[in-house]
């Protein structure tokens, strides 16, 4: 073989090995963007996160494509990888999937999976007529459908279907249903997996409270709720000791022995408890599937605190919602569900004022972790400081901090809570 020839094979077989080498890693970055739900709920590095990208006071101003994707920008970088969304009759959710879409196809580093909410309602639920909590509203077909539609269109993005959002617990007097409604379509989209029109790695459940996982009272213990138990993949459950601050203070309060000490170790100390109280319900969850002889992963579908309020939470409240509190228990909640492993879709991502429109300070509509116009939370600031959100706006603003960054001013706003002889419910 002549020598020119020789070195022109052996360039040739050096690009071919390279072209190949190239071919392998792109495969396997692929691979690596397409998790199971199995995988991504046990990754403790996915933070998970429930959002709604609605800016405006009510849902029919549905945020444009490109509002979505600088929403889901912001939330890459602070290490979201997984989403939750709450129904599919409106156009939120299919957008958000296109959004996702459309960034993968942008940059191939990005990475997003989504919880896809299918909403349950009872018969004649937001209607004028006779609530019938036994039997369901006509537009639940029509809603898994389009859940399984959607998870079809996007399977990479698409891991989890949930069945309803707090649709079992009875204090959802609005729509709630019996587990036997929930029970029927979990059963449902279990049985199109096996028959090959679902995707067999999509993982199903329901997000509800703790209690209507068994964690609560024993009304809820019925033989459809067991049969639920063993019939989703894993179980969603949702703990707000926030609510529970004036629903059912037992953990809420400075003891008398921490009189002495600083307001922010008083502040530590109470929001400990109500990690503490948060776990009990998680705990509680678990005991009670244990007892059934049921094991099945438990990962927490719902939690979080609002940051401000002017009703039961406020200062003639229970004084608990503030920014610093709420920083307090996301950091804490976020410390504990990571070094158990547990998935823990934190509540939620923005404010979004439609949540109670007819009253703008009622703490629906602040439990953000940023603000509608894009500021950073106090939970938030350490990751300004560190550029996190460098060259990222929502709408025209950049991220920047609330309080302007002046932690004495956002002082000012924090409500102690009161001074309890024992930590026991108020008579």
């Amino acid at each position: 073989m002549k020598p020119i020839v020789q070195a022109i094979l052996i360039v040739c077989l050096v690009i071919l090995a390279s072209c190949n080498q190239t071919t392998k890693e792109k495969k396997s970055m692929q691979n690596n963007r397409n998790l199971t739900a199995k995988e991504i709920l046990n990754k403790p590095d996915y933070l998970a996160i429930s959002y709604g990208g609605y800016r405006k006071k009510t849902r029919d101003s549905q945020p444009t494509l490109k509002e979505l994707k600088a929403d889901l920008k912001i939330l890459h970088a602070m290490d979201v990888r997984v989403l939750r969304t709450y129904n599919v009759r409106l156009p939120h959710a299919a957008n958000i999937l296109k959004a996702i879409k459309e960034l993968k196809a942008e940059d191939e580093s990005f990475e997003m999976y989504v919880m896809l909410g299918a909403w349950i309602d009872c018969k004649n639920a937001w209607t004028e007529l006779p609530l019938n909590h036994n039997e369901e509203s006509t537009n639940n077909a029509a809603e898994i459908e389009r859940a399984v539609e959607l998870a079809n269109l996007f399977p990479d993005i698409v891991k989890i279907i949930a069945v309803g959002n707090e649709t079992m617990v009875k204090w959802a007097s609005a729509y709630f249903v019996q587990p036997h409604i929930i029970l029927k379509w979990v059963k449902h989209l279990q049985q199109i997996k096996k028959e090959g029109k679902l995707d067999k790695n999509v993982w199903v459940t329901s997000s509800d409270n703790f209690a209507s996982w068994g964690g609560g009272e024993s009304e809820y213990h019925t033989p459809e709720l067991e049969e639920l138990i063993k019939s989703v993949d894993y179980l969603s459950i949702h703990t707000y000791p926030m609510h529970d601050t004036h629903y059912n203070p037992i953990f809420w309060g400075i003891l008398p022995r921490e009189a002495k000490l600083s307001n922010t170790e008083k502040l530590d100390k109470v929001m400990n408890r109500a990690l503490s109280y948060a776990v009990s319900q998680y705990d509680s969850v678990a005991s009670y599937v244990k007892s059934l002889g049921v094991k099945k992963p438990i990962h927490i579908g719902e939690t979080g605190w609002a940051s401000a309020s002017s009703g039961f939470y406020g200062p003639n409240g229970s004084k608990a919602s503030d920014e610093y509190k709420q920083s307090l228990y996301y950091h804490k909640m976020r410390e504990w569900a990571t070094e158990n492993k547990i998935k823990c879709f934190y509540f939620e991502a923005f404010d979004e004022p439609w949540k109670d429109a007819h009253n703008p300070k009622g703490s629906e509509n602040f439990f953000g972790l940023f603000t509608v116009d894009g500021k950073a939370k106090y939970a938030l600031w350490d990751a300004v400081d560190k550029g996190t959100f460098e060259g990222l706006k929502r709408g025209k603003t950049k991220i920047t901090k609330t309080y302007d960054g002046k932690l004495i001013n956002l002082l000012l706003d924090v409500q102690m809570p009161p001074v309890k002889n024992e930590i026991m419910p108020d008579h």
